[in-house]
Parts: structure tokens; C-alpha cells; sequence
């Protein structure tokens, strides 16, 4: 398949694996539930899959994406509603 159709399908439920991660680890420090959330959504993209057929040519420049990406689905979240409700 596509990698950049199973990119933008990654991070389309990227919203999800945040609010599953703060139910489950809420205790946890932020950098736990954002490791968390980084392997949840490499896991789903089969990273290490992506890596080894050379989709991904700089696999730490990747994550490092990935995590702005949570960090920004974070600070969307917390400035909402959503986060108001609890």
C-alpha cells in the first residue's frame, strides 16, 4: 500500500490513541503517556515494517514528527471542550 495513504490514516485516529492513553495512564507523567501514544500509533503504521523497505529513510526524524503531531492533537484537546468536561 501507499505509505503516505497509511500515513494520513495513522494520524487521522491519532485523536483517539490520545484520549484511550489519558484514560488509561492518566497518573502517568506526560512523557509516559506520550511514549505511550508514540507506540501505539508506530505500532499501527508497522514503522519498524516501513523502515526495513526503506519508506522511512530517517527513522528517529519520523518519531520526532510523530511526536509533534501528538503534542499538537494534545494542546487542540486541552484548549477544547473535551478537556473542560472532565
Amino acid at each position: 500500500m501507499n505509505f503516505l495513504a497509511t500515513l494520513l490514516r495513522g494520524i487521522a485516529f491519532v485523536p483517539s490513541v490520545v484520549q484511550g492513553v489519558e484514560a488509561v495512564f492518566g497518573s502517568k507523567s506526560g512523557a509516559d503517556k506520550k511514549e505511550a501514544a508514540l507506540n501505539f500509533v508506530a505500532s499501527a503504521l508497522s514503522i519498524t515494517q516501513a523502515v526495513t523497505a526503506k519508506e522511512i529513510a530517517d527513522p528517529e526524524t519520523f518519531r520526532n514528527g510523530l511526536g509533534q503531531i501528538i503534542d499538537g492533537t494534545v494542546q487542540c484537546l486541552n484548549a477544547s471542550a473535551w478537556a473542560k468536561a472532565k
